[in-house]
């Protein structure tokens, strides 16, 4: 496939060129970003990896893991890195729209409303615990995740750029929760499932934690950066072999006979929206840009494969009878989908 691609002459050759220099140098801004998330984070090499692919491709992703595994000091610190404003928000059963959006407040004197922003008048959100605020709350986040703005008293705010929502749900205590609504999950560009540290990493996290004054982070990026290095990932070349492999893998989610997938009968309720496809691409061209390349392979889209498909795939009564989930689902196609 990188044969292919390189070897082909003319323009899109040269343009191939022109592209790995751009990437070549905007990556220096991911480098510097990476060494300065790494003076406080500890290993989650994947998470700070995976948050980087959602701000390079301008999407949202949700987070599940047990507390205590830095998936909120990890955003924290990379909002200080980039020099952008942050907002922490913990989601409780009591919380109201307004508490997220703002509200218009009356002036007595003057006759006049004034608005007062919410806190997601800000740059990046950590929306904490997301699945413990009822569904009014939860679906006041949808318009701001997907059309980047916010509308209060007939007025309509554009939210500034980057905006990114990365959302935590704790997969052990799922007592007075509420399920997240298809449609909101659906918005998030990644799924992530953080696991524990292991000993080393265990061990390096006590000695830097324990008893030490905070590291100062610095800001090494600004908000013009990133945007700037997005439309570097947006023209990320993907041959159309790598496109058509996309849409089989999606549309092998929604059926699977259809693609000769054994065994698979009866056990998608749902497969993955189109959505997905888009979400797809990007992540798999933001990929290739952390990795160094103007151009996309077949392992850049299953690298994301799996974060971008677990929470659109939607199992069976049989399946979960069968202890068959989502990611099994996804990782069978993948398996059986031909590879261009």
């Amino acid at each position: 496939m990188v044969n292919d691609i390189v070897n082909k002459g003319g323009t899109m050759n040269i343009d191939i060129k022109q592209i790995a220099q751009q990437v070549e140098k905007e990556s220096a801004l991911i480098r510097a970003l990476e060494a300065e998330i790494g003076k406080v984070i500890v290993g989650q090499v994947y998470l700070v990896e995976r948050l980087l692919l959602c701000l390079l491709a301008d999407g949202h992703v949700l987070l599940e893991g047990v507390p205590g595994l830095a998936k909120t000091l990890s955003v924290k610190t990379l909002a200080q890195a980039l020099n952008t404003s942050f907002q922490r928000i913990q989601f409780t059963p009591d919380l109201l729209p307004a508490d997220l959006l703002g509200t218009l407040i009356y002036n007595p004197k003057t006759g006049e409303f004034t608005t007062k922003k919410g806190p997601l008048f800000s740059n990046i959100i950590l929306a904490d615990e997301i699945n413990r605020a009822p569904a009014k709350v939860q679906s006041a986040l949808l318009e701001a995740m997907q059309e980047r703005q916010i509308t209060l008293g007939g007025h309509t705010y554009k939210l500034e750029e980057p905006f990114m929502v990365m959302a935590t749900q704790n997969p052990i205590e799922q007592e007075g929760t509420y399920p997240l609504p298809e449609a909101q999950v659906d918005r998030f560009m990644l799924k992530l499932k953080i696991t524990y540290p292991n000993r080393s990493e265990e061990l390096h996290i006590m000695e830097r934690m324990a008893g030490h004054a905070p590291v100062a982070v610095k800001a090494v990026a600004e908000p013009k950066d990133i945007l700037r290095a997005r439309e570097v990932v947006r023209s990320i070349y993907m041959d159309d072999k790598i496109k058509n492999y996309i849409v089989n893998i999606v549309c092998a989610t929604r059926d699977p006979e259809a693609y000769k997938i054994k065994n698979m009968k009866g056990l998608i309720m749902y497969g993955a929206s189109p959505r997905a496809t888009i979400y797809l691409n990007i992540a798999a061209k933001a990929y290739a840009f952390l990795k160094g390349r103007g151009y996309v392979i077949p392992d850049d889209v299953k690298a994301v494969g799996l974060d971008v498909l677990r929470h659109r795939v939607i199992a069976t009564y049989e399946a979960e009878a069968e202890e068959m989930t989502s990611e099994d689902i996804v990782k069978r196609v993948f398996e059986e989908i031909e590879v261009p």
